[in-house]
């Protein structure tokens, strides 16, 4: 039964890769234009940083002060490794988007798999959310889901070293994983298991640090921009506070304020951690910090929903909780639709999204993500016996036994 359900999870994850690709592939033959990539809601960083950042000449990722890769270094070796397979064509930035997408498709197909062993009865959910489907490909952002998830999976099996060599890879390969570290330390924390944590910590950090010293060393300022970028960066695209300053509130120090509300989310979710009655596994509670975290920052970009839809599948734990699941996800689809929209029109096209209309779909973007975070709070704070649940998971355990 294992082997027929590992293809039938295979299948659905490939299929929805290839609708995905089915989505870019307008722009993918028409030559990544704007405000047509826009109008048509195909924008990828593949093809648009696959000249812009010099990979067409195999220029090392940090070697420009000004145009040195915008990301960590594991995605800046997947970047630079993969120019490398592409054939010397005028058609190169064709080539270098397909290299990518057949490889994010494969690491999406994995991560459908994983969460599949870890939450057998709503796995299917990241395959068919639209909003995960439309935002596979503009992005490298699988490269760090799938080591996230896979460490997340196996701090809970309490293989916390080989889960600590993951979340380091993860983070240096997106930043965003860091944040995961909160709910680990107080795990371990409530558990009296303070040199497991303090072990944790320094293996996540040393991993961390292993691969990005040599660019630290060799090539400081182009490393350093990622991090200049996100320090210097305003408020941005998809932002609680773009969505404010577009009906005319500004606000002055916008990383004293973003830095702020994290700090307050994060101490929220401290307390909500501390006054459950069992110690919850990371599985249940990662959606939590990161969603803080990505309501907190100064940018949310469309390809976010693929770093949290695979924690939210992990976080549910209760049938009913599909319903708010949808509408969540439906809050994450409206916004994609709208950022591509109000982009064409920020960028010259006669049809395009108003500038407030965008504000209220980051606004309803951040209600859906609270309502359905509430939720997953209310559901595990009032745990109840569901017989249907209790029934499917009986099938699903001795089907992945």
């Amino acid at each position: 039964m294992v082997k027929y359900a590992t293809k039938s999870i295979l299948v659905l994850a490939l299929i929805s890769a290839l609708f995905s690709f089915a989505k870019f592939d307008h722009c993918r033959n028409t030559g990544w234009g704007a405000p047509d990539v826009y109008v048509h809601a195909c924008y990828s960083d593949l093809s648009a940083l696959y000249g812009d950042r010099g990979l067409d000449t195999h220029r090392w990722p940090y070697s420009s002060d000004v145009k040195a890769v915008e990301y960590p270094p594991g995605t800046a070796m997947v970047m630079y490794a993969t120019s490398w397979l592409v054939p010397h064509s005028p058609h190169g930035y064709k080539y270098f988007f397909d290299i990518n997408a057949l490889l994010i498709a494969i690491l999406f197909m994995g991560s459908a798999l994983l969460i599949s062993r870890m939450k057998p009865q709503f796995w299917y959910l990241l395959p068919i959310s639209p909003a995960v489907v439309a935002s596979l490909y503009v992005n490298w952002d699988m490269w760090a889901v799938i080591t996230a998830i896979a460490a997340i999976y196996l701090f809970d099996k309490r293989k916390y070293d080989i889960s600590a060599l993951l979340l380091g890879i993860s983070v240096a390969t997106k930043f965003f994983p860091i944040v995961i570290l909160i709910p680990i330390a107080l795990i371990l924390f409530r558990k009296g298991q303070l040199l497991r944590l303090l072990r944790y910590g320094v293996f996540t950090f040393a991993v961390w640090s292993a691969l990005n010293l040599p660019f630290m060393v060799t090539t400081p300022t182009g490393w350093w921009r990622f991090f200049k970028l996100n320090i210097d960066r305003g408020s941005d695209f998809g932002s609680l506070w773009y969505g404010l300053q577009l009906f005319g509130i500004q606000l002055k120090s916008i990383n004293n304020i973003s830095t702020l509300t994290f700090l307050i989310g994060a101490a929220a979710f401290s307390y909500y951690f501390f006054k459950l009655r069992r110690t919850p596994s990371l599985a249940a509670i990662s959606f939590l910090i990161v969603a803080v975290f990505t309501s907190a920052s100064k940018v949310y970009s469309p390809q976010y929903v693929l770093w949290l839809t695979p924690l939210a599948i992990l976080a549910m734990s209760h049938l009913r909780l599909r319903r708010d699941f949808w509408i969540w996800q439906a809050g994450e689809a409206i916004y994609h639709i709208a950022i591509w929209e109000y982009l064409a029109s920020y960028t010259g096209s006669h049809f395009g999204l108003p500038a407030k209309a965008y504000a209220l779909s980051i606004f309803l973007r951040l209600a859906t993500t609270a309502w359905f975070a509430a939720r997953l709070i209310a559901t595990s704070s009032t745990r109840e016996i569901d017989p249907q649940e209790l029934e499917f998971l009986s099938i699903a355990t001795d089907g992945y036994a």
